[in-house]
């Protein structure tokens, strides 16, 4: 599927998706279970500390009712940048947005993309495996690898067309369309391959510790 194909079912999707949140019932948004501040500094042999907030015009386009940007720095001192964005509800038209809609805007180009399965742990005893996008994007002769996934409700998405689908069902289902992204960014300074082990590495951290904070 081309990109202008992508781009019109998208489209079209959001229409309908939009036209049925406005027909539907209105529900109050999800809380959070804790606010994403609370997210320790410490995870692991990662320690973090905040990174510069978003000024008000990007938190309006944006349209997010918590998040977190922040940095980690492994034992190496290897940095891994860190965004979760939260919506309690996608109704009124804030809905979640893709990173490739704002690392353009930043300077940055995308020049590879695919899907990678991480094996995380979701519980006592319960790994499990889930898919996430996989970006490499630059920017002059920066380059980054970028790890990013839709969550709600426990299920992790990676295709944004399905986390739309989901979205719709979830408002029929259970009358809630609350949802979030989690991004994860690691420098390329030594091979693509280094840097996404180290931000896999990070993923299978950070994923147990966010049923803590986004609502099931």
């Amino acid at each position: 599927m081309n990109t202008s194909t992508r781009l019109g079912v998208l489209s079209l999707l959001m229409l309908v998706t939009a036209g049925f949140l406005v027909a539907t019932t209105r529900a109050e948004p999800v809380a959070m279970r804790e606010p994403l501040t609370t997210c320790p500094l410490q995870l692991s042999d990662w320690k973090g500390e905040r990174a510069p907030d978003f000024d008000e015009a990007t938190l309006a386009l944006l349209g997010v009712d918590d998040y977190i940007n922040r940095v980690y720095l492994d034992s190496r001192k290897r940095p891994i940048g860190l965004y979760v964005g939260y919506y309690g509800s996608q109704r009124a038209g804030d809905t979640i947005h893709s990173p490739l809609n704002c690392l353009p805007g930043a300077g940055w180009s995308p020049i590879s993309f695919s899907r990678v399965p991480i094996s995380v742990d979701a519980g006592p005893a319960t790994p499990r495996d889930i898919i996430v996008n996989r970006y490499v994007i630059e920017k002059g002769l920066d380059r980054q690898l970028v790890l990013y996934w839709y969550q709600s409700h426990g299920r992790v998405v990676a295709s944004e067309y399905w986390g739309k689908f989901y979205m719709v069902v979830d408002a029929i289902r259970t009358n809630r369309t609350d949802g979030a992204m989690v991004r994860i960014i690691a420098p390329i300074v030594i091979s693509e391959g280094d840097a996404e082990r180290q931000a896999v590495s990070f993923a299978r951290v950070l994923y147990p510790l966010l049923g803590r904070f986004l609502p099931s």
